[in-house]
This record gives structure tokens, C-alpha cells and sequence, in this order.
């Protein structure tokens, strides 16, 4: 049983003011695994206050001392990297083919930030004016439960980066992995008040960051519904504000692509994370010509995805994170057939032979129009949805057709044709016949799915302020 009980503020561990208990699952098996001790109000004033302390002489280092700052962090990281990753898969219930990945994440998001930091100019000329980009302040990070300590890490190297101090707020449910990256970058040594994590409910502690007058930034990474309250919260005070919010990302398939290639990369692109992406591809776009092929072939080959204990080398689905959640997809599957769609795969309930757990059979819709629920929602969980289309244009349409636009995919035989559709769609990325991440290019979403971006110089200047000086020779 993991009891923690304490959050860091100052570069230390304390314990928080708040006195209540949350319980920690582990969702393979439901069983309660652990107690996290959750920070309050008083917790989140503190860790402010701290970081106030801590920015005059932390913003004004120099670029070298921050690149070395950030790749102790990336070392510190790295060294927990087994501590991390079996975290990731007894809370989270992360498969142990993502779950490796998920804490190298962890790691290489500190050593990306330095690598930008290390290329980039500060001070630059425009016309008679020197222009300097300065940093905010105090920034304010939440971060939530679906990849923890990779939004811990990436937010927190770009608020370094660009030579804020920070309050992170962790998702409570991630309380394991939120402690073992806190030890691993206590352990870099930096100064006291630069970084400060206090682990609490967002109606509380989240509530107070996002109104505290001494925060200058913020950034967060979770449902729309919640990142438009941080916004309108915010502006009392006209905050910087960076949302990373849902989606509902179209992949379309052109009426050339190789389904030997485009059925797979279509399937993983939709059951990543398990599911719980907010960049998953869950509308599959398919022209009608092709429809009973493309049909035939993802039968096939849902039929060989693993749905179960993600400590089996050939589970690529594990569990939802919570009942609450596993509760929610199942609604949505029933919805679906409510209105009319057809179970192509998968289908109500957990999958066969699973007896406990938050285990969702991976799911499959056809006949599904693009203004049924389950095409217009966030499901947050292992269901796809086909959508026929009659042609290019249409696809497009359909594809456009949402209040989302965080990512996207195209899979064709032709770059050129992917292409020009991928110019056409709406969103803030676009994958063609790839489902690789690139830590450079800027991540973020059109309409609902946010404002601003991350990663990358793009995600450095979030946390930085331009500032003219005119008159200098």
C-alpha cells in the first residue's frame, strides 16, 4: 500500500494542509492500491508565494545555466526510468509496449526543451527597435491523468526554458508517478522555489492557481469543459493562458491507400493510449466505393488486437483509468446502437474471459453519419466510428464538421494528394501515413480543441512576453 503525504513547495517536502484521503486503483484489477493526502487552498498560496520568491533571480540567469538545469532534470528523470515506467502500469494500467514509452517520455521532453533553448534568441532587431522576449512570471501547470509525468515534465521544461518558476498541479489520480518525478527533480538541485508540485482536486487547488493574482501563466492540458472555466477565470486577471484541450480527430482514408498499410496504421492511430488520447483518431473517413473492404479488413484485424492485462506483452488496450470512466465509455457504446449505428467490433461490457478490471471491448461503428453522438463527442476510450464519404470534397467536409481541430491523419499511396488534403483540414496537426511526433513542430488545436501551442520554439515564446526598446544604437 503507497501512502503519500506530502507535496513540494520551497525544495522541500511538506505536508499539506488539506485533510483529505484520495484512493488510489489499480484499474487492471480494481483494487485500491495506495492514499494520496491531497493539498489545499492554503497549499496553493503557498507554492505561489514560493515561486514569486524564487523568479526575480531565477529569470534573470543566463541561457547556459538553464540548459544545464534542464539536462540535470532530463538525467534525474532518466535515472527512474524502471521506478517510472512500472508506476505508469500499476496506476495508470498503461500496456508495457506504451508504458515504456510513456516514461522515456518523461525524460527526453527536459532534453528537447534544452535543445531548443540552446538555438534560440532572446534579443533580436526590428527596424530601429531592439525587441527582447521576457519571461512571464509565476506559471500556473495542470496537468492530467492520461500521460502524468510527460505533462509534468514537458510543461515544466518550457516554463524553465524560457526562465519562469512554477506551481504544477498534477491530476490526483497520478499520484505514484507525480511522486516519483517530484524525488527525481528534487534531486537535480535547483533553487528553492523554482518548480513547486502540490497534488490536489482541480475544484480546489486548480481553482486557486487559475485565480491567484501572482500567477502570470497558465497551462493546461484536459477536457474543454474545464479549460473554458480556467479561461473565463483568467481573464479577472488576463492571465497568459495556454489550452491543450479534446478532440476528435478525423482519419481519412483516400481512395488509393494501400489497406495493407492504412487498416493498421488507422487502428493504432484510434486505440493509442487505450484509447484515452485526446489526438486519437476516432473517425474513421473511408469512401463509399471501398466501404465493404475497408469493413472486411478491420473485422480482421480488431479480431488480433489484445484487450487485457497490460503486463502481457500483447496487450496494445489496457484498462479505462477509473469505474467512472470505463462507466462513461460504456454509455457512449450504448448510444451508438441507440442511434442507429452498427457494432462492426467489440460491442457493450468487458471483453471475453476478462472477469474484473476497467477493461473495454476495442469498438468499431459503421453506418455511422456525422451527427450522431458518438461522432460528435469526446469518448475518451477504445470506440471508432466509419463514416462513408462520396468524394474528396466531402471528406473534407465531414472531416471539418466539428467543433475539434487538435490533429488529423490522411492515409493515401500518393504524398502529393495527402497533402493537399492535409492543407484543407482544420486542425493543428496533420499526420501523413505516419503516426510519429515530432517534439520540434509546435502541438495545439484549432477551435475547441485550444489556444496556443506547445513544443518547440512555439511552446518556449508561450511563456515568454515581447518587450521593445527603442532609442538604442
Amino acid at each position: 500500500m503507497h501512502i503519500i503525504d506530502t507535496v513540494y513547495i520551497d525544495g522541500a517536502f511538506v505536508t499539506p494542509h488539506g485533510d483529505e484521503w484520495f484512493d488510489l486503483f489499480n484499474p487492471a484489477t480494481e483494487a485500491v492500491i495506495g492514499r494520496v493526502r491531497l493539498a489545499g487552498a492554503d497549499d496553493a498560496n503557498a507554492a505561489v508565494a514560493a515561486a514569486a520568491r524564487a523568479f526575480p533571480a531565477f529569470s534573470r540567469l543566463g541561457k547556459r545555466a538553464r540548459i544545464d538545469m534542464l539536462m540535470r532534470l532530463h538525467d534525474a528523470v532518466a535515472a527512474r526510468e524502471d521506478a517510472l515506467f512500472e508506476a505508469i502500469v500499476e496506476e495508470y494500467g498503461a500496456p508495457v509496449s506504451r508504458g515504456r514509452w510513456m516514461a522515456q517520455h518523461a525524460a527526453s521532453v527536459l532534453r528537447d526543451a534544452a535543445n531548443v533553448l540552446e538555438g534560440y534568441a532572446f534579443t533580436r532587431r526590428a527596424g530601429t527597435a531592439e525587441v527582447t522576449m521576457q519571461p512571464l512570471g509565476v506559471a500556473g501547470l495542470i496537468t492530467p491523468w492520461n500521460s502524468n509525468a510527460g505533462f509534468i515534465c514537458g510543461k515544466l521544461a518550457a516554463a524553465i526554458a524560457a526562465g519562469c518558476t512554477a506551481v504544477v498541479k498534477p491530476s490526483e489520480m497520478s499520484a505514484l508517478q507525480t511522486r516519483i518525478v517530484t524525488e527525481a527533480l528534487h534531486e537535480a538541485g535547483l533553487p528553492p522555489g523554482v518548480f513547486n508540485i502540490v497534488t490536489g482536486r482541480g475544484e480546489t487547488v486548480g481553482a486557486r492557481i487559475a485565480a491567484h493574482p501572482g500567477v502570470a501563466k497558465l497551462s493546461f492540458t484536459g477536457s474543454t469543459a474545464v479549460g473554458k472555466t480556467i479561461l473565463r477565470t483568467a481573464a479577472e486577471t488576463l492571465k497568459r493562458v495556454t489550452l491543450e484541450l479534446g478532440g476528435k480527430s478525423p482519419v481519412v482514408v483516400l481512395d488509393d491507400a494501400n489497406f495493407d498499410t492504412a487498416v493498421p496504421l488507422a487502428l493504432q492511430a484510434g486505440f493509442m493510449n487505450s484509447g484515452q488520447a485526446c489526438i486519437a483518431g476516432t473517425r474513421l473517413l473511408v469512401p463509399h466505393a471501398r466501404l465493404a473492404e475497408f469493413e472486411a479488413r478491420v473485422v480482421e484485424a480488431v479480431a488480433q488486437i489484445h484487450a487485457g492485462d497490460p503486463r502481457d506483452a500483447r496487450t496494445s488496450v489496457g484498462p479505462m483509468v477509473s469505474r467512472k470512466q470505463w462507466e462513461r465509455v460504456q454509455g457512449y457504446i450504448r448510444a451508438g446502437i441507440d442511434e442507429g449505428a452498427r457494432v462492426l467490433a467489440g460491442g457493450l461490457h468487458r471483453p471475453e474471459g476478462v472477469e474484473k478490471g476497467w477493461f473495454v471491448r476495442p469498438t468499431v461503428f459503421s453506418d455511422v453519419t456525422n451527427d450522431m453522438t458518438i461522432a460528435r463527442e469526446e469518448i475518451f476510450g477504445p470506440v471508432l466510428s466509419i463514416i462513408a464519404y462520396r468524394d474528396t470534397d466531402h471528406a473534407v467536409e465531414i472531416a471539418n464538421d466539428t467543433h475539434y481541430g487538435l490533429q488529423a491523419y490522411v492515409l493515401s499511396a500518393s504524398t502529393d494528394r495527402a497533402r493537399e488534403v492535409a492543407a484543407r483540414i482544420e486542425a493543428g496537426r496533420v499526420l501523413v501515413n505516419t503516426l510519429a511526433h515530432e517534439p520540434a513542430a509546435p502541438f495545439g488545436g484549432f477551435k475547441q480543441s485550444g489556444i496556443g501551442r506547445e513544443y518547440g520554439r512555439f511552446g518556449l515564446e508561450a511563456f515568454l512576453e515581447p518587450k521593445s526598446t527603442l532609442g538604442v544604437l
